[in-house]
């Protein structure tokens, strides 16, 4: 009984401590109690709790979202009237990444990294801390790009913003790099969640994309966290709102060469989808504008390619319901299209034109100054392709085509080859449109695309260029621990140089005062002429017969390499390997002397990660 009170003594001391650390002006009394709870609760308990609240807040950034951009869309498609509706797919796409911009660059301070892309850098180079202002600054960005007409989606933003809330909840209570990643994870999990309504989904999503490279045993906060962002997503949204998909075909295995053949159109499809938006992004990187002149030109391309095809405009989800519904005349109401007859020629057309120019109307408005990611946009090339493969199928004399069928396999096609995420894909169809008994046509073209993705690039081209920087994790394990390492803290600042015109009798005094091993043999102006180390000296201590006023540069040698300061621990290890050495001078771009790496120093630090990542 005494070593129980004693306990609890203990414990409330602890949370004095705590209390007292963190000061009255963050003393919120929801706070004190979550801090009382971390020291009272178990560190598997503490995560579950975590993972509900940071559920729950990331779900309902999601449903936010969902619902600022739902009331836009309704506000100006049915409150605001145009006399021509051409005037309305002019002014508002074009406003919408103008104003983005605009936002960015006034109330962000230009900060606009957006993306999958940026969380996957905070995990790896960050320590998964994420910026508290990107809990808020992606919702209202993508809300005003989307919501008024911007040819992307909100799912990754929707993912950032749950990601920021799960790191900054993790920062508050002082958790670990581990745990802050897991929540960190919960959070963009309980988005992507809520924006879909498909929980299993959001899962697949964090361990396919979020945490490659990363091990976790505790997933449990990841299980909870999709549970309440769904659940938040199904109670307070609108049905028509929701990513839901009513009517299907039951699976035939005899339709099983539709899905062979839908499987590598939508894998090429996503390869040119992904190639399309890379030319794009370098283009616009490339325009000699100032940022509000690319976002008035993207904004201008995009507003021609709306009022040309007016699918374009926004997630495309409606679009893709059309199809399902077989309302497919809808889509071609408010074109150029509706002045020639409609025929199955003038609808086949019409789609393959849609299919090639989204990939530019994304491009433009993710890259000019938008903000918005690629889940939308594949799902709805995936939606179309499928129903224009249908198309194609019936009109050359095939009976008994499964059209509803292949709209939302080809969904899941087009989003597996673009975001390399299969299993995200199967199971994000399967649950939006309560089709389990569709899972092997899923997994037949998800598969088949992703191979053919993975065919061209290994790495999703997105990610590639962060990937080879080393500034994100892959799933190679033992390189994502050298990329989390840092060159500079390798470097010994106190390394000790020498001048090239000094005597070996200073040498001698210099080892016998000092505590290193090699040394650097330096000219007046800090330039590295040479190296000398304790095996080239000890020959020279106990010879009698040498002349100790002859110079350094008599007895130094040549380094076998030299490295830099932007050199990464993986490419300063494989120099160590290939040259055998143990310590290696460091060197500026003008050749100045900088200090020596120990390779027994990067090896320490790799065993001290190891060891971090394997608790």
């Amino acid at each position: 009984m005494k070593i129980h009170n004693k306990k609890k003594y203990l414990s409330f001391l602890k949370f004095k401590r705590d209390f007292q650390k963190y000061g009255l002006e963050k003393a919120r009394s929801y706070e004190l109690i979550l801090h009382w709870l971390n020291n009272r609760l178990s560190r598997n308990q503490f995560l579950v709790l975590s993972g509900i609240l940071v559920g729950c807040t990331a779900g309902l950034a999601g449903v936010i979202l969902k619902t600022l951009v739902h009331n836009i869309h309704y506000f100006i498609t049915n409150k605001v009237h145009f006399e021509y509706q051409i005037l309305f797919y002019i002014v508002f796409p074009f406003l919408g990444i103008v104003l983005t911009t605009m936002i960015v660059l006034t109330l962000f301070k230009g900060q606009d990294r957006k993306g999958i892309g940026a969380i996957l850098y905070e995990i790896a180079q960050n320590s998964s801390i994420v910026a508290s202002v990107k809990m808020y600054s992606q919702v209202i960005q993508s809300a005003v790009t989307v919501g008024l007409g911007g040819s992307a989606g909100l799912e990754s933003p929707i993912a950032v913003t749950g990601a920021a809330i799960g790191s900054n909840y993790a920062q508050t209570y002082r958790l670990s790099y581990k745990e802050r990643t897991l929540l960190l994870a919960a959070g963009a999990t309980a988005g992507i969640a809520s924006a879909f309504n498909a929980p299993i989904a959001g899962i697949m999503f964090a361990f396919e994309i979020l945490l490659t490279g990363v091990v976790f045993t505790d997933f449990i906060p990841l299980v909870v966290a999709a549970v309440c962002g769904s659940l938040l997503s199904r109670i307070l949204l609108q049905e028509d709102v929701l990513f839901r998909f009513y009517t299907r075909d039951a699976f035939n295995y005899k339709n099983v060469p539709y899905y062979l053949i839908l499987g590598i159109v939508t894998g090429l499809y996503a390869r040119y989808f992904v190639v399309i938006s890379q030319k794009v992004e370098h283009f616009i990187k490339g325009l000699q504008l100032s940022r509000m002149r690319k976002a008035m030109f993207g904004g201008a391309v995009l507003s021609l390619l709306c009022v040309l095809f007016p699918p374009l405009f926004g997630e495309g989800y409606e679009t893709v319901k059309a199809f399902t519904n077989g309302n497919t005349y809808s889509i071609i109401e408010n074109s150029f299209f509706r002045y020639f007859e409609i025929g199955d020629w003038t609808i086949i057309i019409f789609l393959v034109l849609v299919l090639l120019l989204k990939a530019f109307a994304t491009s433009f408005t993710i890259f000019s100054g938008g903000n918005g990611g690629n889940f939308a946009p594949s799902l709805f090339a995936g939606g179309t392709l499928g129903y224009l493969f249908a198309l194609v199928c019936q009109h050359l004399g095939f009976t008994d085509v499964p059209v509803t069928n292949l709209v939302l396999v080809g969904m899941a096609g087009a989003m597996s080859g673009v975001l390399y995420a299969p299993l995200t894909a199967i199971f994000l169809i399967a649950e939006s449109s309560f089709g389990y008994d569709l899972f092997i046509p899923l997994m037949i073209v998800s598969v088949i695309s992703y191979l053919i993705a993975k065919w061209f690039s290994p790495i999703s081209p997105e990610l590639k260029s962060l990937a080879d920087q080393g500034k994100i994790f892959t799933n190679k394990h033992d390189k994502n621990l050298l990329f989390a390492l840092r060159t500079e803290d390798f470097i010994d600042q106190y390394s000790q140089t020498i001048n090239q015109n000094a005597s070996v009798t200073e040498l001698f005094e210099m080892v016998k005062n000092g505590d290193k091993n090699i040394f650097a043999v330096v000219d007046d102006n800090r330039k590295l002429k040479g190296v000398l180390t304790l095996d080239d000296i000890r020959p020279y201590l106990f010879n009698k017969e040498i002349e100790i006023s002859q110079s350094v540069t008599q007895i130094m040698k040549a380094p076998p390499a030299v490295l830099h300061r932007e050199n990464k621990p993986l490419e300063i290890l494989q120099t160590f390997d290939d040259t055998g050495v143990w310590n290696l001078p460091v060197v500026s771009g003008t050749n100045d002397f900088i200090g020596f790496i120990s390779k027994s120093s990067i090896l320490m630090s790799y065993r001290q990660l190891l060891k971090e990542y394997s608790d």
